[in-house]
């Protein structure tokens, strides 16, 4: 049986000139989400652990998820519609009876990505949307080793 999602890790960001190119994948894949350059940032931000003067809109979030008794449990980039990907974030939630609730709510992809990195979660990728994305490594590649060529064949 195929699992219905991919685990995926976020393997680059690139600054472009409309944004932040994503580049998401794992050994096999990896394709790319293009993002607002705030949330771009931000994300950057998560990622590198930077220290932040004040919280930001995912901080607030993840603040009040925590107050709650609330984390981001995955992620998952669930669809990919007229070049718009749909992603959903998974919360658990414990309240004071310590009644246990899961919670799917649908929330933009970028989004979802920096709640993933804010709160250490992991990132999933539908089969649906695998299935349709380029492969992006030969790109991501060539932009991160600019100076290697062809390899030689000494």
């Amino acid at each position: 049986m195929k699992k219905s999602v991919i685990p995926v890790q976020i393997r680059a960001l690139i600054p472009t000139n409309a944004g932040t190119a994503v580049f998401l994948g794992n050994e096999e894949k990896v394709f790319t989400i293009y993002i607002d350059q705030t949330i771009g940032s931000a994300l950057s931000i998560y990622l590198s652990g930077a220290e932040k003067e004040r919280p930001l809109t995912h901080d607030l979030l993840s603040n009040v998820l925590t107050a709650l008794g609330g984390k981001v449990e995955r992620v998952v980039i669930n669809d990919f519609k007229n070049g718009v990907y749909f992603g959903r974030l998974i919360i658990s939630a414990e309240n004071e009876l310590h009644q246990h609730k899961i919670m799917e709510i649908d929330a933009r992809s970028s989004d979802c990505m920096a709640m993933a990195a804010l709160q250490k979660a992991p990132i999933y990728v539908s089969h649906v949307v695998w299935d349709e994305v380029e492969d992006m490594r030969p790109l991501l590649e060539r932009l991160q080793n600019p100076e290697k060529e062809e390899p030689s064949s000494e």
